[in-house]
């Protein structure tokens, strides 16, 4: 085993699979999780709700099956609008309690305008006040079942760009999943992030982007789809997002958590003779090998 494998993680988004709906092909966990062992992981993310299962036995029995642990998961949630409230709490509670039993320590959630990914709008005040709310009840939530809450912000959601990190960040104290290439894309720097606010990053998810891809993402000219079926993430360390001094600057201020490894990819084709995304993902995580041993050097 590679000597920094106790904090490299990988997830299922690698592999194509995403909760956003028209993403492309979603390759059966009986060929994901092979290959992520065959790799070298010995953990994961869950992977859109249901994909290891839909009990905490399910999930807990696939990935023993794979002899891999569970960090956690994402989780789209709707908090600024009070009649869906409820239904979000009820889902943080029961995916929290999933993940508690099958051995997770993170949920990490994603604040979207509704479960459809509908295009983001503008917010009122009192909009943010319950998306400040929401985000504190589910800090109480994941609390209650052992794990640690992080806000992911996200492109197509409502964290997204750098004015709504920051309005986040000074708006309550949730933590933050410090995932580079969704920052990069909503002009958020992610090695400033580390450095400025480095004490709210609870966990942090890796992948690069390619710039020019992502600049016509932010000026409208392609949807978040149409972009990743261009190749707007890139392998790790391929890309022109900060990786290296993000976590240079992690690594100084003391982070000990994990680093997952992702690059959202849409999948064209479940054809078993074909390599699929774990060539990119072996790419990237050589590079993140090569990183952290730099780094400790």
């Amino acid at each position: 085993m590679a000597p920094h494998f106790d904090r490299i993680a990988t997830a299922p988004t690698s592999w194509g699979l995403c909760e956003v709906p028209d993403w492309g092909v979603q390759l059966p966990a009986e060929r994901v999780l092979p290959e992520m062992r065959e790799l070298g992981f010995t953990a994961t993310e869950a992977g859109p709700d249901g994909f290891l299962g839909h009990t905490s036995a399910e999930i807990r029995e696939l990935l023993d099956r794979y002899e891999l642990e569970l960090v956690g998961g994402f989780l789209p949630l709707v908090l600024h609008e009070h009649r869906a409230l409820a239904d979000s709490l009820e889902s943080a509670r029961r995916v929290s309690e999933h993940f508690r039993t099958a051995g997770a320590s993170y949920l990490v959630s994603a604040v979207v305008v509704d479960l459809g990914w509908s295009a983001r709008h503008e917010l009122s005040r009192d909009d943010w006040r319950r998306v400040f709310d929401g985000l504190a009840r589910i800090d109480e939530i994941a609390d209650d079942h052992e794990l640690t809450h992080v806000v992911h912000p996200h492109w197509g959601t409502l964290v997204e760009r750098r004015d709504d990190v920051l309005r986040v960040l000074e708006g309550c104290d949730v933590l933050f999943c410090l995932d580079t290439g969704h920052f990069a894309l909503g002009g958020t720097d992610p090695a400033w992030f580390a450095e400025m606010a480095g004490t709210r990053v609870g966990h942090v998810h890796l992948k690069d982007i390619d710039d020019t891809l992502g600049a016509q993402l932010r000026s409208g000219a392609i949807g978040l789809v149409a972009a990743v079926k261009a190749g707007v993430f890139r392998p790790l360390g391929d890309g022109d997002a900060p990786i290296a001094e993000t976590v240079r600057i992690l690594e100084a201020s003391g982070y000990v958590g994990w680093y997952v490894l992702e690059q959202d990819t849409s999948v064209v084709s479940a054809d078993p003779a074909e390599e699929g995304p774990a060539g990119d993902v072996r790419r990237g995580l050589s590079y993140l090998e090569r990183l952290l041993e730099q780094t400790d050097a």
